[in-house]
């Protein structure tokens, strides 16, 4: 074996193969060169050789994100964080101290802070331009004034499911649903200077991974993520890799999408395509079976759901892979037959995103399909509510929202499930997430009651979640998620063991190293 670049020791380190007991690993040239015991590491070593002892630590392959919007996320976070706002009292309290300039801008807004009330921009300051992205990111709230700026009136027709809701004399509410009507609003805002996207973006990826993340997938390139990754590797290598799918919308150029196919740099690629097919069930545009408590949730987000096929259908055949968020039933099923007519080309699976209320006979299809489910653990707990008060449960019913993110199901069925946030929809710190895949509620609220306990992962299956299942989504089971020769020198160093630690107590665990491709990103 050649010297070793780089060893790294410690108490525990979980393989994720049936290896025996290690407790050092040798890196050369960005990938695991060797695998032992203390006593033999010496062997490994040359006059360059960097050696991290950890101690008591417990080693992990490197945790990859299943989904996240890095560059779509830099955008969406300005002004004040209303994630924490539990009541419209709240809002208005941390509105009013917000100073600005301009536009009155805020991000992360939960619909339950409205209660039984209408979701409108009567709570909101008047005086000012407001625009206040709800949660999911699918939806906004702004006030009168931004609607005078947009030219806003009344209803409109738009080539998706979007929509302007309005009152029964067709005034404008202030609530505007999906992409192609917070664009009426968001394209007035004022824009960030390349330089602070380019801080923010850096900023972001070095948080990442000083929460354990080595890799995310990165469900969006749009605007300038392109002269945004190429300027951040021009100053030198990223904190963590990137996989990127371009969004796929019904007005899109599919043969744009095939030619971002081809971008790549050291540590981020283009790879894939990410297609929508419905909303969410909080802002009534996701595709049920069944319309919701509202009448609402009950078609595609593109005009005609043919549409959509024939464009997956194109991307497939010249082996891009295929993502969909799919998060109502119809939707669901939709997209999985779809997927079920498509020859196999790519290495990569396709796969589907969120998942969230399904009956029982599609979970076994993805398995049947080797279709790969991706789940946001924390969207089910810091969203919704084991007495179905939530806005989301009131919406489903009792049935539909007891066959709600379902992610215990899926791995007991055999089905490939990745792990992820969502970020900015909710927190990217993977501890919190593996500590709620197995909680079912948010970590460290001992108080609060999981939903659907059922559905909780194991601390294997968590982890797994993060890893070797991630790998396999990507096509990459045969070089990342494990730690083994040959492999990836991706690893997540933390203070507490995943596997055995509790998982509130897991959640709070400090990341003593994380690795990228040999290189220490970073380390306490």
């Amino acid at each position: 074996m050649s010297t070793a670049d780089l060893i790294v020791m410690a108490d525990r380190v979980h393989t994720m193969t049936a290896s025996r007991p290690v407790t050092a690993i040798a890196i050369a040239d960005g990938v695991v060169t060797g695998l032992g015991e203390r006593s033999g590491a010496r062997e490994w070593r040359g006059p360059g050789t960097e050696v991290i002892e950890l101690g008591a630590a417990t080693v992990t392959p490197g945790l990859v994100d299943g989904h996240a919007h890095p560059v779509l996320g830099i955008g969406m976070t300005r002004g004040a964080d209303l994630s924490g706002v539990r009541t419209l009292d709240e809002l208005g309290a941390v509105l009013s101290s917000v100073r600005h300039e301009g536009w009155l801008e805020g991000w992360g807004l939960d619909p339950n802070v409205f209660g039984d009330r209408p979701l409108t921009s009567a709570p909101l300051p008047v005086d000012v331009p407001v625009f206040l992205l709800l949660f999911d990111a699918h939806s906004a709230l702004v006030n009168q004034r931004a609607l005078d700026l947009a030219g806003i009136t009344g209803p409109r027709e738009f080539p998706s499911g979007a929509s302007i809701v309005c009152d029964a004399g067709g005034r404008p509410t202030g609530h505007l649903l999906e992409m192609d009507a917070l664009t009426l609003v968001r394209d007035l805002l004022p824009a960030d200077e390349p330089a602070a996207r380019r801080r923010r973006l850096l900023g972001l990826m070095r948080q990442m991974a000083a929460s354990g993340l080595t890799a995310a997938n990165a469900m969006d390139f749009e605007d300038d993520s392109l002269e945004l990754f190429r300027a951040l590797e021009a100053d030198g290598d990223l904190p963590m890799r990137w996989r990127c799918a371009p969004f796929v919308m019904p007005d899109t150029d599919v043969g744009e999408v095939l030619e971002k196919q081809r971008l790549h740099g050291r540590r981020w690629r283009v790879e894939g395509a990410k297609f929508m097919i419905d909303g969410t069930v909080d802002g009534g545009t996701a595709w049920l079976e069944e319309p919701d408590a509202h009448g609402e949730s009950t078609a595609c987000l593109w005009p005609d759901p043919a549409g959509y096929a024939a464009a997956v259908r194109v991307l497939a055949a010249r082996g891009v892979p295929i993502v969909t968020h799919a998060i109502g039933d119809a939707g669901i099923r939709y997209v999985l037959d779809t997927l079920a007519e498509l020859p196999r080309v790519s290495s990569v699976p396709h796969r589907v995103e969120h998942l969230e209320t399904m009956p029982s006979g599609l979970v076994g299809r993805f398995r049947q399909l080797d279709v790969t489910a991706s789940m946001q653990p924390t969207h089910c707990t810091h969203y919704t509510r084991a007495d179905h008060s939530d806005n989301w449960s009131r919406r489903l019913g009792k049935v539909r929202a007891d066959r709600g993110f379902r992610a215990r199901d899926l791995r007991d069925s055999g089905a490939r499930l990745a792990l992820g946030s969502d970020w900015p929809i909710a927190p990217y710190d993977p501890r919190g997430i593996i500590a709620a895949a197995r909680l079912r509620r948010p970590a460290g609220r001992p108080e609060v009651d999981p939903v659907l306990p059922g559905q909780a992962l194991t601390a294997r299956m968590a982890l797994e979640g993060y890893t070797t299942q991630a790998a396999g989504a990507a096509g990459l089971g045969d070089r990342a998620g494990r730690l083994a020769p040959g492999y990836r020198a991706d690893l997540t160093a933390f203070a507490l063991d995943p596997l055995t630690a509790d998982p509130d107590e897991f959640a709070e665990s400090p990341v003593v190293l994380t690795v990228v491709a040999g290189s220490v990103v970073h380390r306490t």
